[in-house]
């Protein structure tokens, strides 16, 4: 033990005077060692980001959207043609027994006033009180959210994000206040709690939820001009303008006319179409059934023979995630790849020096070895020596790796993460490239001839 602390002592000695060039050597490994701390910190973080969207939006919800409009032969895109109806969602919950709830989506972009104040939140979404269990949004953080009852009366009642009290009530208490949106007063009941930015950057917060027949007939004011025949007449030809049910349930919203009565009174039917479907699958390992189950129900309600195009589309968000997950990852291994060169050039930075200096005590080795030291004494010494070199670089390496993602976080707000099993990761790095890269020059010192060595000038 005495003799291995000697070896140690002797070789910071040897590293001591020659400090500034033990600097240089070791500024390689300090630039790798670096970059691989804030390279895994900034995957982590951009993991951990990606983790915590699927969690917000649920890792087993599906989206269901209308089909693509076309005039003239030009197609406007998925979602353009409105074929997708209440009943609709209905049929999925009934039929689908894959499917653990399911609520409408319908949506607006309209300014929303409390007194002088005004705001545009980026989501005024109505729905049914489905939609915040499947978002995770159940728990509100003060008040109630609104009920089904709610959603059948067409009840101007509404829950917000923390950004709309921020920005019309100065964070003070909301609840029982009315804002308004297109002149139409919404009664606050509820605050949902605070999520923050997801991983696109796009703030969840601002957003305002209110009973999607609320929104569709007083805030947007849309009727049945654009709702999907297929799915909602009768296949015989002789019917007379047939309404269906408006809304799906027991209860109807208003009376349903006899035949007579609307073809000599034709009336606007109003609730006749829905912007979009959010359904949750029970759990993530039924979800390509759930997809299945739900594309064969709509395939019957609207009608569509085998062969046809779909007039919907069923999708899975978290496969977009993933897809994110894949890039990032890749990202990270590139940016690894670079670290790695980094350290490799600074190991050859270390073999280079240790070379140099294995020349330069040349006679000090020879003189060593006459009185008495060993071959594997002058290994150990020069495997020291290296490994220190390497150590002292990894250390500062994970004080600047640490330091550059912290300064990523606090100012250009990119999504870090520390972790311990990086930093022992790095610091066995820093030795091994020390072991590898100082074996070469720690040998060649152990097998000089003393009596040569004591002859080189």
């Amino acid at each position: 033990m005495r003799s291995y602390l000697r070896t140690v002592k002797t070789a910071i000695g040897a590293l001591r005077r020659n400090a500034m060039r033990s600097g240089l050597t070791c500024l390689g490994i300090i630039i790798g060692i670096t970059a691989v701390i804030a390279t895994m910190e900034i995957g982590n973080g951009s993991q951990a980001v990606l983790q915590q969207t699927v969690q917000d939006f649920g890792a087993n919800n599906l989206i269901v959207l209308p089909g693509a409009a076309a005039s003239g032969g030009t197609m406007f895109g998925a979602g353009t043609s409105m074929t997708l109806t209440p009943q609709d969602c209905d049929a999925i919950a009934e039929d689908c027994p894959a499917i653990l709830r399911v609520a409408p989506l319908v949506s607006a972009r309209v300014q929303v006033i409390y007194g002088a104040k005004n705001w545009v939140p980026q989501n005024i979404v109505g729905t049914t009180p489905a939609y915040l269990l499947e978002q995770n949004w159940g728990n509100m953080q003060e008040g109630e959210c609104f009920d089904d009852s709610d959603v059948r009366n067409a009840r101007p009642v509404c829950v917000i994000g923390q950004t709309l009290v921020t920005q019309l009530f100065d964070g003070a208490n909301p609840l029982g206040k009315q804002i308004r949106m297109n002149n139409v007063p919404f009664t606050v009941i509820g605050v949902l709690p605070k999520k923050g930015a997801n991983m696109f950057g796009v703030d969840q917060d601002d957003i305002l939820i209110a009973p999607w027949t609320a929104i569709k007939n007083r805030v947007s004011g849309e009727m049945l001009t654009n709702v999907n025949q297929s799915a909602e007449t009768s296949a015989s030809s002789t019917s007379v303008n047939t309404l269906s049910q408006v809304y799906p349930g027991q209860v109807g919203l208003y009376d349903t006319p006899s035949d007579i009565q609307a073809a000599d009174t034709p009336q606007p039917v109003r609730f006749g179409n829905v912007n979009m479907i959010l359904a949750q699958a029970r759990s993530t390992d039924v979800v390509p059934e759930a997809m299945a189950q739900i594309t064969g129900v709509l395939h019957q309600r609207h009608h569509i023979a085998p062969g046809e195009p779909d007039d919907f589309s069923v999708r899975d968000p978290t496969q977009i995630l993933q897809v994110f997950g894949v890039v990032a990852q890749v990202m990270t291994k590139l940016l690894l790849g670079v670290a790695a060169i980094s350290l490799a050039v600074g190991g050859v930075g270390i073999m280079n020096i240790m070379l140099v200096s294995v020349t330069e005590r040349t006679r000090e080795i020879g003189l060593r070895m006459a009185v008495g030291a060993r071959g594997r004494d002058i290994l150990g010494q020069f495997l020291i020596e290296a490994v220190l070199l390497c150590l002292m670089g990894g250390a500062m390496g994970i004080f600047f790796g640490l330091g550059s993602s912290l300064l990523l976080r606090q100012f250009a707000h990119f999504p870090t993460e520390a972790s311990l099993p990086v930093i022992i990761t790095a610091v066995l790095v820093s030795a091994g490239v020390g072991v590898t890269f100082g074996f070469y020059p720690a040998l060649k010192a152990s097998k000089m001839d003393p009596i040569e060595a004591l002859r080189y000038e």
